[in-house]
């Protein structure tokens, strides 16, 4: 099978490259760089250093023929969404709107994108959170998110075109970048192993959905020919406080080095968790790595 990865060159989306290869599927990448690294695609990938607003794109599409497009490109920092907010709307909604377009016209049978169940859904009103939560974000990244998955959803009424939408919980993994919220794991690592001391906001307790980039990697393998029309939770159902993961990282790294506590950060959803019994029984998907075990895949990946 033909498939073309957007952000093929970034943390989530690289290791979806090497999984689609391990199938034994062709791959092409299309990414600006901007964030992802050239030594994360597989030299058994085409890497194509193109950004999805640019009139290259069109050839690059047209000429692979692809199958399947996994779109994974984005701004990817809340931070920088609230920011800028016309930039972030102009990458995750625009460009999501592009390049489905460019589906439609050259007629790829399916879309898969990659939407975010930590922010689209806002503050829980209940728990774990399932696909029918009210879309209420607290942020201008999870409301650009959520843009791209009603263009996806617009394709496929007007034009037929098949597609997957993942919304996925807090991803961690080796080759993540130490940014945004889902970042801590990357961010505490990387300062317990250069022997650093590492913040924690507020009192630690907050409660997230912690992914291991792999089994991220492996629901997308299944979207290839299962998940029609499909949205659907990507997560553990549980949640992983901050002083948990930065005990779990201490044993892993030997850190001896104290937390220090600081305030709050404004605006953080305090309790987030998915329900993804969606993903199960539609795709046969289930997470396999446990909390520990990825943070001892990170941990080595980063020594």
């Amino acid at each position: 099978m033909r498939i073309l990865v957007s952000g093929g060159a970034g943390f989530i989306g690289s290791h979806i490259v090497e999984a689609y290869l391990a199938e034994g599927h062709e791959v092409a990448v299309v990414d600006n760089l901007a964030t992802g690294r050239r030594s994360n695609v597989p030299q058994a990938a085409t890497l194509h250093e193109v950004d999805l607003h640019a009139r290259e794109l069109e050839r690059i599409v047209a000429d692979f023929k692809p199958e399947v497009v996994n779109h994974h490109a984005a701004q990817a920092s809340v931070k920088v969404g609230n920011a800028d907010p016309v930039h972030d709307l102009e990458v995750n909604g625009g460009g999501t709107a592009r390049l489905v377009q460019l589906c439609v016209q050259n007629g790829v049978r399916k879309f898969i994108y990659s939407s975010s169940g930590g922010t689209v859904y806002g503050e829980p009103e209940s728990l774990p959170v399932t696909e029918e939560h009210a879309i209420a974000p607290r942020s201008n990244y999870g409301t650009s998110k959520y843009v791209g998955e009603l263009y996806v959803q617009l394709a496929a009424r007007t034009s037929g075109i098949d597609y997957t939408i993942f919304r996925y919980g807090n991803a961690f993994g080796p080759r993540q970048d130490p940014h945004g919220e889902a970042g801590v794991i990357a961010i505490f690592t990387g300062l317990m192993l250069a022997g650093e001391q590492c913040t924690i906001d507020g009192d630690g307790e907050q409660k997230k959905d912690y992914i291991y980039v792999g089994d991220i990697a492996r629901a997308n393998v299944l979207a290839l020919t299962a998940g029609s029309g499909l949205v659907a939770n990507i997560g553990t159902g549980e949640g992983i406080t901050v002083n948990h993961i930065f005990n779990a990282l201490a044993e892993a790294t030997g850190n001896t080095v104290p937390a220090r506590y600081g305030p709050p950060r404004a605006g953080d959803v305090r309790y987030f968790w998915l329900d993804c019994s969606r993903a199960k029984r539609e795709l046969g998907w289930e997470p396999q790595v446990g909390f520990e075990e990825g943070v001892g895949l990170t941990v080595a990946s980063l020594r």
